[in-house]
């Protein structure tokens, strides 16, 4: 009896040719599809951005890019692998990206931030695009994160994290004094005292 669980490959093949012949040309219009839900698939996104499928590690990059590029997350709080045909849902430990590096552009309000994701995204934080730390109530641990498209976020990694932090400065906002990191013109506590809308 022949096993109806998706596989990654059936997934792929549901991927229409252009998205499956050049995976880093951008994400899928995954917003413009809108199939049923299909199931749970065996698959989940560590905290360290590492993509798993059935209990093994998927090291190829460019499989984990073309994953990510039909990646979305949906009003109920989940994430799918979304194609035009299948919406299979995935488990993601913390945020589907890890952010590893960062350029910085400029100075003062007017610098520009840009993180690049273990995947190789690119995305610049600004207005469309914000930096917004949480900390955890028991240990007082931050995790900062940056979204890198639609509802996607990518964890700021701890070396980046550490990056930030020494470029933070004073800036009040509501009433209230905290640190924090311009880019494009808008301003984000990154000290966990204040929390972004």
């Amino acid at each position: 009896m022949a096993s109806d669980k998706p596989t990654a490959e059936s997934i792929l093949q549901s991927i229409p040719e252009p998205e499956q012949s050049t995976p880093r040309r951008g994400p899928a219009p995954v917003h413009l599809w809108n199939p049923p839900v299909s199931g749970e698939l065996d698959m989940r996104i560590a905290r360290d951005g590492t993509w798993i499928h059935e209990g093994t590690a998927i090291t190829r990059k460019p499989l984990a890019q073309l994953f990510a590029g039909i990646l979305r997350f949906d009003d109920d709080q989940r994430y799918y692998l979304v194609t035009p045909v299948e919406r299979w849902a995935i488990q993601v430990e913390d945020a589907p990206f890890v952010a590893v590096a960062l350029e910085v552009g400029g100075e003062g309000r007017e610098q520009v931030l840009r993180f690049t994701t273990s995947l190789d995204d690119s995305v610049e934080a600004g207005p469309d695009n914000p930096i917004r730390v949480v900390v955890d109530p028991e240990t007082q641990e931050p995790s900062p994160y940056v979204r890198v498209r639609a509802n996607l976020e990518a964890l700021i990694n701890r070396n980046v994290f550490y990056e930030l932090a020494e470029r933070a400065v004073e800036h009040e906002v509501d009433g209230k004094t905290c640190f924090g990191i311009w880019s494009k013109g808008t301003f984000f506590p990154i000290d966990g005292t204040h929390v972004a809308h």
